[in-house]
């Protein structure tokens, strides 16, 4: 994938040729400019600068670590988070770098962070590395700003859209849709009339992916696509959505968009009076430590953590070290559906009881 042009108009990345060219000087000028060697005056430092900020030239730390220019060195951009999924992620990345032979450099982002994820790039860029991880990325302002950020390094984004421009942008670990469909298939196949949506926060987009491919499922066997139920990654929240969709008698299986949310759900239904999973059947995502040891024994769709960074790094390390070659081509993630005991066929029909409500809304008026 190519990026697009920098603040020079040009397609290919500023030189510091280029710079000298713009501020009337000598390339070497220019080196020692950037270098912080004496002998230039103010004048033209200052035009020799205001030069490279109007080409977007940065310059190349590796180049002058090393005489191969490169520092053998991967920047991360990582969501700052404790949860399982990103956490995850990361652990599976920082293996993989450690057996490439190259040093793995971590920026942590959070969320509402205003410098987002130009701010994190920018730090890498600054201690040279020769190739950026961009992992699960969520969806703020400050991240789309970040979309005309130009990075001159191979970017790998994993899990979401790019966020900035770069001559390579590779991506990886976006089967999340394709797992949901696995989820929703599954509880389909067991003989449920539809399945419900406990969804994470829609600001991420591995909620929106996992949303996307329990819907595109319900629609294609022509079910109902009942109402969202919105959460934000945590038990408690699972907790919360499972009180009210225990008042809905047509619910009888969910799909919940991680783990910690379905235990949260199974709690509140449990305490409700509805049984996991002789009445309601629920599917989580991720495959937690603890999701076998809860009661019922959570089904769950196990995400391929290592694999996805395997894969991912495989191809961004290529790209690094054979800047002239056609990317390798990307391969889909395995999907793997742990079956344990909070699923079933769905009850048999009776009368709802008095009082009951239902969730289901029609198709066109799902959604978050």
């Amino acid at each position: 994938m190519t990026g697009g042009t920098g603040r020079g108009g040009s397609s290919a990345a500023p030189r510091s040729v280029d710079v000298a060219r713009l501020a009337g000087v000598s390339q070497k000028t220019v080196s020692r400019v950037f270098n912080d060697e004496p002998y230039v005056s103010a004048e033209v430092r200052r035009r020799v600068l205001e030069a490279a900020e109007q080409l977007g030239y940065r310059r190349n730390n590796a180049a002058r670590a090393l005489a191969s220019g490169r520092t053998r060195s991967i920047g991360v951009v990582t969501l700052g988070t404790a949860l399982y999924g990103p956490a995850s992620l990361l652990m599976g990345v920082e293996r993989v770098v450690r057996d490439t032979g190259y040093a793995l450099r971590v920026v942590n982002t959070m969320e509402g962070d205003p410098a987002g994820v130009a701010g994190a790039v920018d730090s890498l860029l600054d201690q040279g590395v020769d190739g950026i991880v961009i992992s699960e990325p969520i969806d703020e302002e400050a991240t789309r700003r970040d979309a005309s950020l130009r990075v001159d390094v191979p970017v790998l984004v994993i899990g979401a859209p790019s966020p900035v421009t770069a001559p390579t942008v590779l991506t990886a670990g976006d089967g999340a849709d394709l797992m949901a469909r696995t989820a929703t298939e599954y509880l389909l196949g067991l003989g449920h009339a539809t399945v419900h949506h406990l969804a994470g926060p829609q600001r991420w987009y591995a909620a929106r992916d996992r949303l996307e491919g329990w819907r595109t499922t319900l629609a294609a066997h022509g079910r109902d696509v009942p109402r969202v139920v919105e959460g934000d990654w945590s038990a408690a929240s699972g907790y919360a959505a499972g009180r009210e969709l225990a008042e809905a008698d047509d619910v009888t299986a969910v799909f919940a968009a991680n783990d910690d949310m379905a235990i949260g759900l199974v709690r509140a239904l449990t305490e409700a009076g509805r049984r996991v999973p002789e009445d309601v059947s629920v599917v989580g995502f991720d495959d937690i430590p603890v999701a076998a040891f809860v009661t019922p024994p959570l089904t769950t769709v196990r995400q391929p953590f290592d694999a996805v960074a395997q894969e991912g790094l495989k191809r961004l390390v290529h790209a690094i070290e054979n800047p002239g070659a056609d990317p390798l081509p990307p391969s889909d993630p395995p999907v793997d559906l742990i079956v344990r005991s909070s699923t079933a066929p769905p009850p048999p029909r009776t009368t709802p009881r008095r009082g009951r409500r239902t969730v289901s809304r029609s198709a066109e008026r799902s959604g978050p």
